[in-house]
C-alpha cells in the first residue's frame, strides 16, 4: 500500500522534473537555431551510459519521450530535419534503432513543426500538469518548446503535437499505446 502512495506521488515529480529539465535547461539559441560549439549532450554528459536525451532541439527537429508508468525505461526517438531518425528502446526490447521517414512524411512533418501555432500547446502556455497514473506519457520537444500529453480517459491531445505524435509513432517503432 505503502509503495502505491509513493508512486502516485513520485510520477508527477518525475513528469514535472523532466518537463523542467528540458524545458530549463535549454540553451538553443532561438535566433540562429544552433546549440553552442562544444556543449555535450546529456547523454555524453553522463558518460554515454544512458540513453541519449536531448535537452535543445533546432528548428526542423523534433524528440519525443515516452513512458509508461513510473517504472517502465524511457523511450527515445530523434528526428532530424532531413527525416533521418533514431530510436532508443522505442519497441520496449533495448535495441536502438534507425531509419529515415518518407519523403511525404518528412515534408509533412516539417509543415507541423513550422506551425506558428504550436507554440500555442506548449506545457508552459498551457500550464500542463500530469494528472494520470501509470498511463503512457509522451513529450515532444520541438524549438516552440515542450508538449506533453498523456493516454488518459478525458485528455485531449493538443491538435498539431497529437499529428506529430501520431505521424512519428506510425513512421517508426515507438507506439502510441501502452
Amino acid at each position: 500500500m505503502l509503495s502505491r502512495a509513493r508512486r502516485r506521488l513520485l510520477t508527477p515529480l518525475l513528469a514535472a522534473a523532466l518537463a523542467s529539465a528540458l524545458t530549463g535547461c535549454s540553451l538553443l539559441d532561438r535566433s540562429s537555431g544552433d546549440t553552442p560549439a562544444g556543449q555535450p549532450s546529456a547523454g555524453a554528459a553522463a558518460g554515454g551510459s544512458v540513453p541519449e536525451i536531448p535537452t535543445t532541439i533546432a528548428a526542423g527537429q523534433v524528440s519525443l519521450l515516452q513512458r509508461l508508468g513510473a517504472d517502465a525505461p524511457l523511450r527515445s526517438l530523434s528526428v532530424q530535419r532531413d527525416g533521418a531518425w533514431q530510436c532508443v528502446d522505442c519497441a520496449g526490447d533495448g535495441v536502438t534503432s534507425r531509419g529515415t521517414l518518407a519523403p511525404e512524411q518528412t515534408e509533412r512533418l516539417q509543415v507541423l513543426l513550422a506551425d506558428p501555432a504550436l507554440a500555442k500547446e506548449t506545457d508552459q502556455v498551457r500550464l500542463y500538469r500530469t494528472t494520470c497514473i501509470d498511463a503512457l506519457t509522451s513529450s515532444l520537444l520541438t524549438s516552440s518548446g515542450l508538449i506533453t500529453s498523456q493516454d488518459c480517459p478525458g485528455e485531449e491531445r493538443p491538435p498539431i503535437a497529437g499529428e506529430i505524435l501520431l505521424l512519428l509513432t506510425q513512421a517508426t517503432p515507438a507506439e502510441i499505446k501502452g
